[in-house]
């Protein structure tokens, strides 16, 4: 027994060394990049260094307040989508040189809050304390349910930093046709197809006209539903079979207590 207990602590300390590492560097890139940033000035981009430095310490506050234990390949993708979201994508400008880099990372996000979505509900209906024992289908059902909210609230943010700081967080769409029952000439309920060649903005002419964010907010909330579907199901075999497959790489689990450890 005291082999074995010897073998997992071994585990631990291997499992910790890695994700201190990858800590470290990510931390030190961010450093370096904040430098260059204060160099050249660009104030907005060393805000989102400095945004990136906080967010690394997030992992670790929640782990010590809640006493729970994030799996490592939980924790490692949490800092490596933090640094993609905010330093490939706001310092490198990731988000305008490739199309789909906001998809993949919406598509991450929604995976990732159901699976701490997941981790509550799961918490809460293996512990002593609560009688009531929710069924399996229920439990994926709600981590889904997280995880569309956080997408939505997040959509929310978007616009309200679009609206009232000038932003462009949701970014635009160009489109060359619509149907919209606004125009139509009746006054009935009835939508008009337009196509729309050109339009002229401050004297310069478009292909198209500009979908102010509807569209990509909607992309967003879609490859979010998708993250989270996933999730959801993995989810679903990991209560099945209790503790095992690929979603208990990423399921935070309470840390165990003195009594139960002897």
């Amino acid at each position: 027994m005291k082999r074995k207990a010897g073998k997992h602590s071994n585990g631990l300390v291997k499992i910790k060394k890695e994700r201190l590492t990858i800590y470290i560097v990510l931390r030190i890139l961010v450093i370096i990049v904040m430098i260059a940033q204060i160099y050249n000035q660009n104030w907005n981009n060393v805000f989102s260094c400095v945004l990136a430095l906080i967010l690394f310490m997030v992992p670790s506050i929640i782990e010590k307040r809640l006493d729970i234990d994030l799996p490592n390949a939980l924790e490692i993708i949490i800092l490596l989508f933090i640094f993609a979201a905010e330093i490939f994508g706001e310092v490198r400008e990731y988000y305008v040189m490739f199309e789909r880099w906001d998809d993949m990372l919406h598509t991450l996000n929604g995976f990732l809050c159901a699976a701490i979505g997941f981790a509550m509900i799961d918490i809460l209906n293996r512990s002593e304390k609560i009688h009531m024992k929710l069924d399996p289908i229920f439990v994926a059902v709600v981590a889904f349910c997280f995880s569309m909210t956080i997408g939505v609230l997040w959509e929310f943010f978007e616009c309200a930093m679009d609206m009232f700081f000038g932003k462009d967080m949701q970014k635009d769409t160009w489109m060359t046709a619509f149907n919209s029952v606004a125009i139509n000439p009746d006054g009935a309920n009835v939508p008009v197809h337009v196509d729309v060649e050109s339009v002229i903005v401050n004297g310069q002419t478009w292909q198209g006209y500009l979908d102010l964010g509807l569209y990509d907010t909607m992309n967003d909330l879609f490859v979010n539903f998708i993250g989270a579907v996933v999730f959801s199901i993995f989810g679903l075999f990991y209560i099945k079979n209790r503790g095992t497959g690929l979603a208990a790489k990423f399921i935070p689990i309470l840390n165990p207590k003195p009594e139960e450890e002897r």
